[in-house]
């Protein structure tokens, strides 16, 4: 087998008090931001990581029969106090031995630093971009299966340049998340000669974003870059910048994808442009075929990376031959890489198989999965423009 975590991360998880495996189903924590800024994504994601564990208890469970359950928390995104307390309901009270989670870069961090470390807990997140998170303290137990925001900064950049445009304002939310990307952004468009003529953070939840509009349309560009939330500061700096015609046309970040904003905003999206994970392939083509059939909108943000995580919690746990924290945080790294059988959605069963025969499994997922470094997804990006209320892909990036 593959031993890509040194034997010391098993021995730290299992010091840390990782959670054991109890008489009946394990159970599996996702937290995700089912109320707050990005609520309209969240369902999706947590019915497609769902998906992956129905899928393994379809096909006999792991390890001779064990059931997996999951169960939900909310993190609010943006709220690392409720975040922390959903959290340790999950492992104190539910006992679960993994989480999928947490969502947004914030509250991911605070579930890291105050449960998982303290309590052996793997987690792996579907969509906390940070780059902060590439060096946090974890002891082997974060991982994610969407690119760092260090490259989604580059990618933006890239798009820019691609379409001559060289002098942007731009706005962050003013959290981990935003401020993260916006420094790597300007930092990459910058480095290619760009300039950036303000940049202004937003907070969430306001009501009037008049003031940050007219800082940023007296300050000029070609276009304004939005590096928020589709549900919340995002979408009003949008509406109040057409409002008052400060910009007419828009960069996004991952953040603003979202059939929400588009069905909120109408025709005042039309021409803008943006980012966000996703890739192509027959790993995408079998997610999209098994989600159609799930009744579930798989083609929504952060639905893919979040069926792969669950599942690679899962995998983890069969091919180290424990229901427990320990194991999915020591063998995830060992599962998700090459060398090894390509496992594609709806594969799972198969994985189950070849990794009771002792086998070796190449996780390619949904995202083709690979993890590099400390656990981070490699990935790759989605250029799209807005073009009759509707997301057209330009290319994959």
């Amino acid at each position: 087998m593959k031993k890509l975590l040194m034997a010391s991360a098993a021995i730290a998880a299992m010091s840390a008090g990782g959670a054991q495996a109890q008489d009946g189903p394990v159970k599996i924590g996702i937290i995700l931001g089912f109320t707050g800024p990005i609520e309209s994504l969240t369902p999706q994601m947590a019915d497609s990581a769902e998906l992956a564990l129905t899928e393994i208890n379809d096909a006999g469970g792991i390890l001779d029969g064990v059931m997996l359950e999951p169960v939900r928390a909310d993190s609010t995104c943006i709220d690392s106090a409720a975040a922390t307390a959903a959290a340790e309901r999950l492992v104190t009270s539910e006992g679960v031995v993994g989480i999928m989670g947490a969502d947004c870069s914030g509250v991911t961090g605070a579930v890291l630093a105050n449960v998982a470390v303290p309590n052996g807990i793997p987690m792996v997140s579907p969509s906390a971009t940070s780059p902060a998170l590439s060096t946090a303290e974890d002891n082997d137990l974060f991982f994610r299966t969407a690119p760092s925001d260090a490259r989604q900064g580059e990618v933006l950049a890239d798009i820019l340049a691609s379409k001559g445009i060289t002098s942007v304002a731009v706005t962050y939310t003013n959290n981990d998340y935003g401020k993260g990307l916006s420094d790597s952004f300007i930092a990459a468009f910058e480095a290619g000669g760009g300039s950036v003529t303000a940049n202004v953070p937003h907070e969430d939840g306001k009501a009037d974003y008049s003031a940050e509009v007219g800082t940023l349309a007296s300050a000029g560009g070609d276009l304004l870059v939005v590096l928020g939330y589709a549900d919340q500061g995002g979408k009003g700096i949008i509406q109040s910048a057409v409002d008052t015609g400060a910009f007419d046309t828009f960069m996004m970040g991952d953040g603003m994808y979202a059939d929400a904003l588009l069905a909120d905003l109408g025709d005042m999206m039309e021409g803008s442009f943006g980012a966000v994970p996703w890739s192509e392939g027959e790993g995408t083509e079998a997610f999209v075929s098994i989600t159609e059939a799930a009744g579930i909108n798989g083609e929504s943000s952060f639905t893919r990376e979040s069926y792969d995580a669950a599942a690679l919690l899962a995998l983890a746990m069969a091919a180290g031959g424990e229901a427990t924290s320990a194991a999915a945080a020591a063998n995830i790294l060992d599962v998700a890489n090459a060398p090894g059988e390509p496992i594609l959605p709806g594969e799972l069963g198969k994985a189950l198989e070849i990794l009771a025969e002792g086998g070796d499994i190449d996780y390619v997922g949904a995202t083709n999965v690979e993890l590099i470094g400390p656990g981070e997804a490699a990935g790759t990006y989605r250029e799209y423009v807005i073009e009759g209320s509707a997301y057209s892909t330009v290319e994959f990036r």
